[in-house]
């Protein structure tokens, strides 16, 4: 079989992964020179803890034992599984840790809820005051910023594998056939398009516009180097009121009983932390739904995030060295993993996985390749 992949983001070299694994020939090809929009501007999470039971835990545990496969086979991916921490504070944030490690899949997200010294004990940098953690054990990091390329280099050494970058497709051609801007066509036996936020132009013809796929906008900040290890992803109690596994009459209490502080609020706020492999810390995120988006970054979220983590760490944060804004597509339905859609004969659209693509990309690509038979 011949797969054509277009997009080159992390759901797309998840899909050339599984068919070259498979062994099918690959042709991948990438409008710009490297892939540069959210499998990029993310944290990296491999984030079970907070996923919806059901179809959505099993797909991000399944993803995340392909993932863990995978690092050990491509060391550049950076992949460690080193768990997250949630501190909470005050009886409200702790009532809804509670009610997580009493759910009926806690043991399955490997949740517990620790003591302010046991937090310490696992992750030392956490010197600030709290009142308890919840601990999942599950979850993972790799480096967003190299992952593709670590593993564009892996399936380049595959003679089944052709990685066609600064090409972008414009037109479906015939059943499982492309035609791209420099007015070559790529035929094969199927067609997947991983086009992540690129919602307009060939996937609104091929889709139409009632699309149930939405784009969100986020910021998010890199510090230097810690200076120290910062052992788990670290989470705030904001990200109890984002992730559905937290839904509960404890959340409804603590929405209705403890408002979220202003800036937290305007901008649809939660704390994520992870330390990249240079030391230094990927800190966000906000959430923007309404179009057309802020074409600059404010300050306010960033100052927010700032004091959020001085106060858990207990010391001031390093200097903030880069600043971004990213974009990505999410399907308007939350309880859908991902959009999943036959266009045309042949061609298949995969998107909308929102901040899932990360976490779940390995998964997904591997339920498409099921699915169609490869």
């Amino acid at each position: 079989m011949r797969v054509i992949v277009v997009g080159a983001g992390v759901v797309g070299t998840m899909h050339a992964w599984q068919a070259v694994e498979r062994g099918h020939e690959v042709v991948q090809i990438e409008r710009e020179a490297e892939a540069r929009g959210a499998s990029l501007r993310n944290f990296g999470q491999i984030w079970v803890s907070g996923r919806a039971g059901g179809e959505e835990l099993a797909t991000a545990l399944r993803a995340r034992e392909l993932w863990e496969g995978i690092g050990a086979r491509v060391p550049g991916l950076g992949f460690r599984p080193n768990g997250s921490l949630t501190p909470v504070r005050g009886d409200l944030e702790l009532a809804v840790a509670e009610a997580a490690v009493a759910r009926e899949d806690a043991a399955a997200r490997g949740h517990k809820l620790l003591t302010p010294d046991e937090a310490r004990a696992l992750n030392p940098a956490l010197r600030g005051e709290f009142t308890a953690a919840l601990y999942c054990e599950r979850d993972a990091a790799v480096e967003p910023r190299t992952a593709q390329l670590a593993l564009r280099e892996e399936l380049l050494k595959s003679p089944n594998y052709t990685f066609l970058p600064g090409r972008e497709v414009r037109e479906v051609v015939g059943a499982g056939a492309v035609r791209d801007d420099h007015g070559d066509v790529h035929r094969g036996d199927v067609v997947v398009l991983c086009t992540g936020a690129w919602l307009g132009g060939l996937v609104r013809e091929l889709a139409g516009p009632d699309l149930p796929v939405r784009r969100v906008r986020l910021q998010m900040m890199q510090t230097d180097p810690l200076g120290e290890p910062l052992t788990t992803s670290v989470a705030d109690a904001d990200s109890f009121r984002y992730y559905p596994a937290y839904a509960s009459d404890a959340l409804d209490a603590l929405n209705a009983g403890q408002a979220q502080a202003r800036t937290a609020a305007v901008h649809r706020m939660q704390l994520l932390m992870v330390q990249r492999a240079d030391g230094g810390l990927t800190i966000g995120d906000t959430h923007e739904y309404e179009h057309p988006f802020a074409f600059d970054t404010v300050e306010d979220p960033y100052d927010h995030l700032t004091e959020v983590v001085e106060s858990l760490l207990g010391r001031p944060l390093p200097k903030v060295r880069r600043r971004w804004a990213g974009v990505y597509a999410q399907c308007t339905d939350p309880w859908r993993v991902v959009h999943r859609q036959q266009v045309r004969e042949g061609v298949w659209l995969v998107t909308g996985p929102g901040g899932r693509g990360m976490t779940c990309s390995p998964a997904i690509a591997e339920t498409t390749a099921n699915e169609l038979g490869w």
